[in-house]
């Protein structure tokens, strides 16, 4: 059994990435420059964000951090939105999610222009992604694509691939993906009939449903990749998966980890993006 560790690919690729920036640099040219912006004091939105500002510091890409008040209106968050889709230097914006419940998500991301938005959640890029055209793709749903790559699955051609969830962050453009290289995927989640019997016929069995322990040994295969993209606090302020790791690892053939695996390869993407935007943006001259 293999644990593909998170940490260690998105290392891998954040050295790449720092490479190519320091050419940019290099040639005279301006940093890649990633806004986010926060609304509230969130304490786990606020860590994320720092997170954000760590990642853009150590492959030495510029950052700046909107802090907004809990308080202001839907109409002043898309005046700050339209603000940094207007300013040339800004190469990708992110707005951290949740939002403070008196606004509207859907009409803010609406806002992004598409080709700032790193998250790829606007209705341009998912559209690019249904249709197999270039755009800027979600991170997580990217950032698993990267570690089936790292053990030598790009071309997934005869596999049955399984994707429990169907949000449009993570299940929807996951399974896009995945067919994309050929997969035969089975989108299912918490509603779906006979679930672990599904499960249990995947080569790759992906858990993004935000259960807890959800997915046990009877759910897998012999010899399954098993990605978990859950991310869960249990009473004892511990993480854990949508995966029981212990009663599932030695079943799979390869796995990750909760905390340290699709975590990391997350924030990874979204530097990847930056850096895809802001290219994208220089070769239009601006």
């Amino acid at each position: 059994m293999k644990i593909i560790d998170g940490k260690e690919l998105s290392a891998k690729i954040r050295q790449t990435i720092k490479q190519e920036v320091q050419e940019i640099k290099e040639h005279g040219n301006r940093s890649p420059l990633l806004s986010v912006i926060l609304v509230g004091d969130n304490p786990a939105s606020q860590s994320y964000v720092r997170g954000k500002e760590n990642a853009c510091l150590s492959v030495g890409m510029e950052n700046r951090t909107i802090r907004l008040d809990a308080n202001i209106s839907q109409a002043e968050l898309i005046q700050v939105v339209r603000q940094q889709n207007e300013d040339p230097d800004v190469d990708g914006i992110l707005v951290q999610l949740p939002l403070p419940d008196h606004f509207e998500t859907n009409p803010v991301l609406d806002q992004i222009s598409p080709d700032k938005d790193v998250d790829g959640l606007h209705p341009v890029n998912a559209g690019l992604l249904l249709a197999g055209r270039d755009g800027l793709l979600p991170c997580t749903p990217n950032g698993v694509m990267e570690m089936l790559k790292s053990i030598g699955l790009e071309d997934l051609s005869g596999l049955n691939a399984v994707v429990v969830g169907r949000s449009n962050l993570v299940g929807k453009p996951l399974s896009l993906l995945l067919q994309q290289k050929n997969a035969t995927v089975t989108m299912a989640h918490s509603r779906t009939k006979d679930l672990a019997q599904i499960c249990s016929k995947a080569d790759i069995l992906i858990a993004a449903v935000g259960r807890p322990k959800m997915i046990t040994s009877e759910y897998v295969k012999a010899g399954a990749v098993v990605i978990d993209v859950g991310i869960n606090r249990m009473e004892n302020g511990k993480l854990c998966g949508d995966v029981d790791f212990e009663d599932v690892k030695d079943k799979a053939s390869a796995i990750t980890p909760v905390p340290g695996g699709v975590g990391p390869m997350t924030v990874c993407m979204l530097l990847m993006n930056t850096l895809k935007a802001y290219k994208e943006h220089e070769s239009y001259g601006r």
